[in-house]
């Protein structure tokens, strides 16, 4: 069985410490320890994890590099993000989350994962996001909880 590359925000990193979150997103990271999964990371999320209590930030550090798959913004992702933003389907408090997908997006993840039920974990906000993306010529792109994939 091949193993999901699953992208993840801030948010499931925060869950691994939220009593609301804790067990699902500490399931999900021990998979990726386990190696039943790949971690894809971005700089953004490491710009946002700088800004974070110093155990969130820790959490990478304690994965198996081998698991993790870091990805870089471009021209790419901030013109895919911009285009999410036209077509409003965040507005543009929410820029970062957009860039979130649009990162993911181009790297072909198999899944994002989030706790962001507002402006990811939304069907509303999926649909809007894979409208986007089919109109550029991107693929569809699944958006889930850790409870859904850990």
């Amino acid at each position: 069985m091949p193993r999901f590359r699953l992208y993840t925000d801030t948010s499931v990193m925060g869950g691994c410490f939220d009593h609301e979150f804790v067990e699902a997103s500490r399931a999900l990271m021990m998979r990726v320890r386990e190696g039943d999964l790949t971690l894809v990371i971005s700089e953004l999320l490491i710009e946002e994890l700088e800004q974070a209590p110093e155990a969130v930030q820790a959490l990478l550090t304690e994965l198996p590099t081998d698991q993790i798959e870091s990805i870089l913004i471009s021209n790419e992702s901030e013109k895919l993000r911009d285009a999410y933003l036209a077509a409003k389907v965040v507005g543009p408090a929410s820029s970062y989350d957009a860039h979130h997908v649009a990162l993911a997006s181009i790297a072909k993840v198999d899944y994002i994962v989030s706790w962001n039920f507002k402006h990811l974990v939304h069907i509303e906000k999926i649909r809007g996001f894979n409208s986007v993306n089919l109109r550029l010529g991107y693929s569809l792109i699944d958006i889930r909880t850790p409870k859904e994939v850990g």
